[in-house]
């Protein structure tokens, strides 16, 4: 893959754990900064890479290694917002900044739920939250200037966070004579 000057757009990951808003910033980012949204979970089930069904938490099984393959030349060229609930299989040199998404807990059990989830999936992924799970695994797979925290408890955040990553977007663009 060619290195990131090479591209005329940045990638840019979303991550953080189920229900924290992942899939409503980057569908808000896509239609704003004409970037194409990547939902790795829906882009995974298309390309035939969910392997068995794990019965304990009531989902399938990502085959990691099919799907960065089908990802590699999608990300080559740049313009995207991947959305994915994990972090660390990513290659490193897909992305050229990672927001993680933070959600209180209270919020996020309620929007879980409301989700359907129950028992075992419910438990570890709110605790997943309180650990800061994602957000850690970021910082261990990411270089750490390029890995940022955003609240997503509100539409207000949520606003603010689509204007904060505009911002970013509009920055590369400069730094990286795009525009």
């Amino acid at each position: 893959m060619p290195g990131v000057g090479a591209r005329n757009l940045p990638n840019i990951l979303v991550t953080g754990t189920p229900g924290t808003g992942k899939s409503t910033l980057c569908q808000q980012l896509a239609e704003a900064h004409g970037l194409q949204w990547i939902e790795v979970g829906r882009l995974a089930k298309e390309s035939g890479c969910l392997e068995e069904y794990d019965e304990e938490y009531q989902c399938p099984v990502l085959n990691e290694d099919k799907i960065l393959d089908i990802m590699e030349d999608m990300l080559s060229e740049g313009g995207k917002i991947v959305d994915y609930h994990g972090c660390d299989f990513f290659p490193e040199r897909w992305f050229d900044i990672v927001f993680v998404l933070r959600t209180d807990n209270t919020l996020l059990h309620d929007r879980l739920t409301n989700r359907g989830y129950t028992g075992k999936k419910l438990e570890d992924n709110i605790q997943c939250e309180i650990f800061q799970t994602i957000l850690e695994e970021a910082r261990e797979s990411y270089k750490e200037e390029i890995v940022h925290e955003l609240p997503s408890n509100s539409p207000e955040e949520m606003e603010s966070n689509v204007d904060r990553i505009g911002l970013w977007l509009l920055n590369w663009k400069q730094d990286n004579g795009v525009l």
